[in-house]
């Protein structure tokens, strides 16, 4: 089944729905509009306005609403609008969201999805274009995961909803509308990361909206790429990560987050005490710029490209 990576996430909430009646749809605009970016399209005319609820203009209402609702047994999936409308309820999810579980000692269970649709590249204004992973990794009790494709937006979707622990689920805006085969098995879990292209001299690690990115610059490099997929940034999943950093000894990670304290920082230090005695060269970076997200007409420079990886791949290999 060839879908688009949008509309795979709506079969993936679609049938959610159909298999746990406690499965309910909460955000701003995703009923009768379908959600901007039409994720939810559909779902309220089929599913009811009880099922897929329009809620005020109230991030952290939303979430704490949530919090309440799976503390009741529901199943929850709150659509953040965008990236940077997630602020608001960043209270409710570092305080409440991520310590439940443990603070009851595993008695409550919080089976709750936050989508975020994250990252640049689509043209738009500011707030509409941040890449806020990190400060979710870096709270204990979040599952952060992110699809690059429509078999994994699909099937992860599915693994989320499922999940007793909340799940953080970033959706890449700018490959929404990106096509690709949906499978009828799941093939490997929520919370493993996988070789997305075999190669054998540079090992590229990227994670949503960069993997198309990696494997366009695999494309065209004159060295042979390894391009893996992360998938889930919490908990990581770094066996083949380590597993193709022994074989090629140069590696290069990319995301559009900014460079200081981002995952790239995390994965460069797990390569370096783990693949030391493997490693070439220096464990190279291409990432955002430390500044706020720029003005949309000059995006393009803020964000990774196939010439900034190419670049540093050279680099890698000249070391």
């Amino acid at each position: 089944m060839e879908l688009s990576i949008g509309k795979a996430l709506n079969a993936g909430l679609r049938a959610a729905m159909d298999d746990d009646a406690k499965v309910v749809l909460m955000g701003e605009d995703i009923g009768r509009l379908g959600g901007v970016f039409r994720v939810t399209d559909g779902l309220q005319k089929d599913f009811g306005d009880q099922r897929v609820m329009d809620t005020p203009l109230a991030e952290s209402a939303i979430v704490g609403a949530a919090v309440g609702m799976a503390y009741r047994g529901f199943r929850p999936v709150v659509e953040i609008q965008f990236d940077g409308f997630v602020y608001p309820a960043y209270d409710q999810i570092v305080n409440q969201v991520a310590r439940l579980r443990f603070r009851s000692e595993g008695a409550v269970k919080v089976p709750l999805v936050i989508r975020i649709p994250y990252g640049g590249g689509i043209g738009a204004v500011e707030h509409h274009s941040e890449s806020p992973e990190a400060q979710f990794v870096m709270t204990p009790g979040l599952t952060v995961v992110t699809p690059s494709n429509a078999h994994d937006a699909f099937w992860m979707m599915r693994q989320a909803i499922a999940s007793d622990d909340p799940v953080i689920f970033l959706e890449p805006k700018q490959r929404y509308w990106d096509t690709g085969e949906v499978g009828d098995e799941a093939g490997i879990g929520l919370h493993q990361s996988r070789v997305a292209r075999e190669g054998s001299d540079v090992t590229v690690v990227g994670y949503g909206p960069v993997v198309k990115t990696c494997l366009a610059a695999a494309d065209e490099a004159e060295a042979s790429l390894e391009v893996i997929d992360l998938r889930s940034l919490s908990p990581l999943d770094l066996g083949p990560v380590m597993d193709s950093v022994k074989r090629t000894g140069r590696v290069v990670v990319v995301h559009e987050a900014a460079r200081t304290l981002g995952l790239g920082a995390e994965l460069a230090t797990r390569i370096t005490q783990e693949c030391f005695y493997s490693l070439e060269a220096p464990v190279q970076r291409v990432t955002g710029y430390d500044m706020p997200y720029p003005p949309c007409r000059v995006e393009h420079d803020h964000l990774p490209s196939v010439e900034r990886i190419l670049d540093a791949v050279d680099v890698t290999g000249e070391f």
